[in-house]
């Protein structure tokens, strides 16, 4: 049975190269589409989420990182009175006016944060050094957003919110889901940056002693401390990337432009599959003439119908993981995690299968007499 799936499936061989573009259409369009929602949503909060910090301190009502309202740092000894907190440290996120070498202005996230802790800012540093950023107008820039930002090596200088910045280094690997790049400096500095108060904060990350329970710990810490909320870092991240992503609607747009994708997809698969099954209508009525059952075409179409889903996945997949390589390169990632990838070839085999059992109850029907038909 199988092999002569094979045999009617490669014996017209542009029917089959048909069906496949078809199937490799679908696959690819679905998977950028699906991979642009995943990498959107994945920028918006991959530095909360790699922080390491177990909680995350805020003032009572912020809806998003980007939005902290600061708060008297003598909260952060409340905080140590716990005996299940094992590290607090301060940060800063806020969007910030940056203004480029040439003079032209530009929005920019600056992000800042404790260069000695175990919570500081998740960044991979591909130029410079570290310590470089403890001077007291060092910043460190995303590198894929020089050209964005006016800058193109250690040294330059830029402005801050008015205040002098320089250049030490460049980072690689966190994304912008907005227009505004992030930057990153030390806690101090971003409080010159922004004119906050020396005694004053945006958040407090907290790392817990192993093996405390994090709800327990975040109800205690809200009963020590005023005015605050406490997110475990899950949570914090959830709320962020829901903010962004659908608070402000920019997400329901590449969400269905993702959905979209994958109707489109489905449609295509449907009907080169159905197509080519109807196609091959008389082969079948030759084989129900010999005495095939029903049951034995349900079979060969369907063996078909797999081995086109499973050959277009492959080259689609390989398409679009290509496609996502040289994404990671540049500002916009498209990001296949394997779930998509197993998600989207369990569904295209759905597809392509689902689309032939349609098209059976044509075969089932068919005449055997046909066959001698002019």
């Amino acid at each position: 049975m199988a092999s002569l799936a094979l045999k009617n499936l490669f014996h017209d061989k542009v029917r089959l190269a048909v069906t496949l573009v078809g199937i490799i259409f679908s696959v690819v369009l679905s998977s950028i589409q699906l991979g642009l929602f995943v990498g959107f949503q994945r920028a918006t909060s991959d530095i909360l989420y790699y922080s390491n910090a177990d909680l995350w301190i805020t003032s009572s009502n912020v809806t998003h990182a980007e939005d902290g309202v600061a708060f008297s740092e003598q909260k952060l000894y409340k905080v140590l009175t716990s005996q299940d907190v094992e590290r607090v440290e301060k940060q800063i996120f806020q969007f910030a006016n940056w203004k480029k070498p040439n003079g032209a202005d530009t929005g920019i996230l600056l992000v800042g944060g404790n260069l000695d802790g175990e919570m500081g800012i998740p960044f991979k540093i591909v130029e410079g050094n570290l310590e470089d950023l403890r001077q007291p107008d060092a910043v460190m820039v995303e590198e894929l957003y020089k050209e964005k930002l006016g800058v193109s090596k250690i040294g330059e200088t830029v402005e801050i919110g008015g205040f002098r910045a320089k250049i030490v280094g460049f980072t690689r690997g966190v994304r912008s889901f907005t227009t505004s790049p992030p930057v990153f400096t030390t806690f101090k500095n971003a409080q010159t940056f922004f004119g906050i108060p020396e005694d004053q904060t945006l958040f407090l990350v907290v790392k817990a002693k192993e093996g405390v329970d994090l709800q327990r710990l975040k109800a205690d810490l809200k009963s020590r401390v005023s005015d605050v909320d406490v997110y475990t870092r899950m949570e914090w991240t959830e709320k962020q990337r829901n903010y962004w992503m659908f608070g402000t609607g920019a997400g329901i747009t590449v969400l269905i432009a993702a959905f979209l994708g994958l109707l489109v997809g489905v449609v295509v698969v449907a009907q080169t599959i159905y197509s080519a099954t109807v196609d091959h209508i008389r082969e079948y009525g030759t084989l129900k003439a010999m005495g095939a059952s029903n049951f034995y075409l349900y079979k060969v179409i369907i063996t078909q119908a797999f081995l086109s889903g499973l050959i277009g996945y492959a080259v689609g997949m390989s398409i679009a993981l290509f496609v996502s390589y040289i994404s990671l390169k540049g500002t916009t990632g498209i990001i296949l995690p394997l779930e998509l990838i197993g998600g989207l070839f369990i569904l295209t085999i759905l597809m392509c299968v689902g689309a032939s059992v349609v098209s059976i109850n044509k075969v089932t029907r068919i005449d055997p007499a046909m066959v001698f038909k002019g």
